[in-house]
């Protein structure tokens, strides 16, 4: 499993973007993980599935919400990372009204994912391999904090626990 001090894996995530411009086109775009967080500091939450419940209501929307807090914090860019497509991400973030403050990046292939050893296995409950409910504080592509919920837990990977990490480092 990541640990603090670890790189982020050095893979590619998928984010649709409803707007073409800087270079990128409507539709998915491909994020390469070490580019985009290269000389940033990020919130990066990780959630099992888009349109869950807890995700919905909740996890999602706090980092909505404290955004404005968290780039006063010092914060570069919320990412909300799941094991969906991007077609879903982007339906999702428009659902949510995410546009300018969380990008939504699809982890489609659950290649980020493995690679951070933080999945979830829900096959038999029909969602099959996905994402375990995680943030991370991440500086110029190095894990400063990591925050793992346990089974089913909605606790440590909230906005307000990634504020306060964010206001501390």
């Amino acid at each position: 499993m990541i640990q603090v001090g670890d790189k982020l894996p050095a893979v590619t995530l998928m984010e649709f973007n409803e707007v073409e411009g800087n270079g990128c086109s409507l539709g998915p775009n491909p994020v390469d993980v070490a580019q985009a967080s290269a000389g940033k500091t990020i919130a990066l939450f990780a959630l099992p599935g888009a349109f869950t419940p807890t995700c919905s209501a909740q996890h999602v929307p706090g980092y909505i919400a404290q955004h404005d807090a968290l780039k006063a914090a010092g914060v570069d860019e919320i990412w909300c990372v799941s094991v969906n497509d991007a077609f879903v991400m982007g339906a999702w973030g428009r659902e949510l009204q995410a546009a300018g403050k969380v990008r939504m990046l699809a982890d489609g292939d659950a290649v980020f994912t493995q690679a951070t050893g933080l999945t979830l296995d829900l096959t038999g409950k029909g969602l099959g391999l996905r994402s375990n409910r995680y943030s991370m504080l991440v500086k110029n592509g190095v894990v400063a904090t990591l925050n793992v919920e346990g089974p089913g837990k909605f606790e440590v990977s909230d906005a307000s626990t990634m504020l306060a990490q964010a206001k501390a480092a």
